[in-house]
């Protein structure tokens, strides 16, 4: 069965913060799928990949991603929990894990706007013409970010400058939608790494969006614990993730 709006797609996955982040509104582009207990949404190059988001019971999302690769075509990754997408492949001889990662996300009205930042070097939202410095930035700190300025999806960076004026931490607002705020691109110069940015401007950034979305979320690598310990003291709460796609695709 076609879930025809966001609206749908939300009562069919209960709410499912993952599923509601992957339909992004359900855009003119988007396309969502039922099958019994099972949910699909196949929303292209969201966070820089075809993206089919899956929930549901594991037989019924099996037999649910066969038909909808065949109608989307074989360049959609298959994203759901851990244990899900390993029942999914384990049933497809055609299929393949790609990767695992972690989806970190918190209820609605769990985080609030952060008051004044009275630290040196504000946090705030970074105009347009200082996306330049964010670049250089992600390239010394974080090269492999999947959010860099000018990609589609990517919306707005927040930043904080050291005591000489150089940014020095930023935090992206991208592919978000209207019941999920997203953060991406977390990085911080690793000249000043454990003096506090970092976690200034993710409580800035993850305040912001909670103010205008109903949740906010990130992913982060499954190895990164460090990172995983500070999105857990600012009121995330993980669940592990993986990714899967046809042989050859």
């Amino acid at each position: 069965m076609r879930l025809r709006d966001a609206a749908e797609v939300a009562a069919a996955c209960a709410g499912d913060a993952l599923v509601l982040w992957g339909a992004q509104g359900m855009g003119p582009h988007v396309r969502a799928w039922a099958l019994g207990e099972a949910v699909a949404v196949a929303c292209p190059d969201l966070n820089r990949r075809d993206r089919l988001t899956v929930c549901g019971e594991p037989g019924a999302v099996s037999a649910l991603v066969e038909r909808v690769l065949a109608e989307v075509g074989p360049s959609y990754r298959v994203v759901g929990t851990r244990a899900l997408v390993r029942e999914v492949v384990a049933r497809s001889p055609r299929m393949r894990v790609l990767g695992s990662f972690e989806w970190m996300d918190t209820p609605a009205g769990a985080l609030t706007r952060p008051g004044e930042d009275t630290a040196s070097g504000r946090v705030e939202w970074l105009e347009g013409a200082e996306e330049g410095e964010v670049s250089a930035l992600l390239a010394r700190a974080a090269p492999t970010s999947w959010a860099v300025p000018g990609v589609a999806g990517v919306r707005r960076w927040a930043g904080v400058r050291g005591d000489d004026g150089h940014l020095v931490a930023v935090a992206a607002d991208a592919w978000s939608c209207p019941p999920v705020g997203f953060v991406a691109g977390v990085a911080t110069a690793p000249a000043v790494r454990g003096r506090g940015y970092g976690e200034r401007v993710c409580r800035f950034a993850l305040g912001e969006l909670a103010a205008a979305h109903e949740r906010v979320a990130l992913m982060v690598d499954t190895g990164n614990h460090a990172a995983i310990a500070l999105y857990e003291r600012l009121g995330l709460r993980g669940r592990p993730l993986a990714a899967a796609g046809l042989d050859g695709a």
